[in-house]
């Protein structure tokens, strides 16, 4: 930690000095625990910290719960991964796993180098300009007007920096990997890869610069609490252009226009991998409040009841449309609602929170149906998840909020159209940005390695032409055992 030290009681002196205040109040039989929790509540007051090496009990608390929440972000990627492979044909399984896999260390590297400081430190007003490699000048966990720092617009979170940016860190992989999910079974490891750290050190740090790093967005009244913008669209708009610029997988469009489904092979392996990601989201949603507060079970009420009403309305819509409920969209309905409340979560009531969950759960089974119709293939309906209801749900802020948190309030509550508009501005400044911005790495790519594999590595599967190992080889298949590949049957 950097800066002038300011004196801070360990948890053992301040203990001490409450139980002798109550020794001398008369109180001296109050037992231990009542006297911890008045050390507690007392903790709660804005302390300014430099060279300490000792934290009152309150940045403790803080710094365990934005770790907690955290790691429940990271094993987000666990879920990504099994839903991806799961939605996906066999024959890729181990391809998809690797990128999910190897997302995070791309992610990491790139986030630490260069995009945190691109995102969070001051410098221009359209991205920071210092605190490269986290060395910028830092007195974290100093809040306010006592912090001095290269990272002033996490000046808010009175936890250390290294807490900061893990927390930001697993946000930003989130990013990258929805990616993964639209442009697979035919996209080459490499050119993922490189896009990737593009995507994390450059276009995910600015874009979340204009909303979260004090930029225009943000000084504007733009309001996107957990990301619906800054995390989910930025990635689903990277993946629309991936999606364009590769086109569809052999065989998934006639040439009479009708869509040939390639269903997915483990539908065990998709369902597990949605319910660890509604898992992860209670990370992802209420620990943006980065330090332990009320708001906590708010977000988690309103998250948790979004999600179950995006499986109802999904289950409903497609039951109506189609005929039959299908597994595939209640889980992509889960993850619809949840996409459509993170920017919503803190400003929204519970009944706010299940209508932005209902609607979200219509939407993502519409819109499989029309990025079809457009002949856009994307395997997991990671631009219906992600993209179509990012943007959904950033404009429910101007519909839905409540005013729960200072001036924004929502058009069915009393707001104005100001609010919506502000969202609409924001949503659409960020989408044209990173889809211009990944359509030229994407094309950068394509001239200099190739985006997509060749017909005969597609057909054969990725993982035999790219990785060289299966997932399920036939030599240690039960006898007799029927393996799809490509609607053909293999003994």
């Amino acid at each position: 930690m950097r800066g002038d030290a300011v004196h801070s009681l360990t948890w053992d002196a301040q203990e001490r000095e409450c139980a002798m205040l109550m020794k001398r109040s008369g109180n001296a039989r109050i037992p231990r625990a009542l006297t911890l929790f008045g050390l507690l509540m007392a903790s709660s007051m804005p302390v300014a910290y430099g060279d300490a090496t000792e934290f009152a009990p309150k940045v403790l608390i803080d710094t365990l719960w934005v770790m907690v929440a955290g790691f429940l972000v990271f094993f987000m990627n666990a879920g990504f991964a099994l839903v991806e492979s799961g939605f996906c044909r066999s024959k890729n399984t181990v391809n998809i796993l690797a990128k999910n896999f190897i997302v995070f260390a791309i992610a990491a590297l790139a986030f630490w180098s260069v995009g945190f400081a691109l995102m969070f430190s001051d410098g221009a007003s359209l991205f920071g300009t210092t605190g490269f490699f986290l060395k910028g000048a830092d007195n974290s966990p100093a809040t306010g007007e006592a912090y001095q720092g290269a990272y002033s617009a996490l000046n808010w979170v009175g936890v250390p920096l290294e807490a900061k940016f893990f927390f930001q860190l697993v946000f930003a992989a989130t990013a990258a990997t929805i990616v993964s999910g639209a442009v697979a079974e035919r996209i080459k490891f490499q050119a993922y890869i490189l896009f990737s750290a593009f995507l994390v050190a450059v276009v995910y740090p600015i874009a979340g610069h204009w909303t979260w790093g004090g930029g225009f967005l943000g000084k504007m009244g733009f309001h996107d609490f957990a990301g619906s913008t800054v995390v989910h669209s930025v990635g689903g708009w990277a993946a629309l252009a991936g999606v364009i610029l590769l086109g569809p997988r052999f065989g998934k469009y006639r040439q009479d226009g009708k869509v040939h489904p390639i269903p997915g092979h483990n539908m065990a392996m998709a369902t597990l991998g949605g319910l660890i990601l509604w898992l992860g989201w209670f990370g992802f949603n209420p620990g943006s409040t980065m330090e332990v507060s009320p708001e906590i079970a708010h977000i988690a009420v309103t998250t948790a009841l979004a999600a179950s009403a995006g499986i109802a309305g999904a289950c409903a819509y497609t039951w109506l449309r189609m005929g039959a409920p299908d597994l595939t969209m209640l889980i992509n309905g889960a993850l619809a609602g949840l996409v459509a409340v993170t920017a919503p979560c803190l400003v929204v009531t519970p009944f706010g929170s299940v209508a932005i969950g209902f609607l979200a759960g219509i939407i993502v089974v519409e819109s499989v149906v029309f990025f079809d119709r457009l002949r856009l293939d994307d395997p997991v309906g990671a631009l219906s998840v992600h993209l179509v209801n990012g943007v959904f749900g950033t404009l429910c802020v101007g519909l839905f909020a409540a005013g729960r948190q200072g001036d924004v309030l929502g058009l069915f509550y009393g707001g104005s159209l100001a609010q919506l508009g502000k969202q609409a501005l924001g949503a659409g400044t960020v989408g044209l940005f990173t889809l211009v911005a990944s359509f030229a790495f994407w094309l950068a790519t394509k001239g200099l390695l190739g985006l997509r594999v060749t017909p005969e590595e597609e057909r054969v599967g990725l993982d035999q032409s790219e990785m060289k190992l299966e997932a399920y080889p036939l030599d240690v298949l039960p006898p007799n055992h029927d393996l799809h590949r490509d609607g053909a049957r293999v003994r």
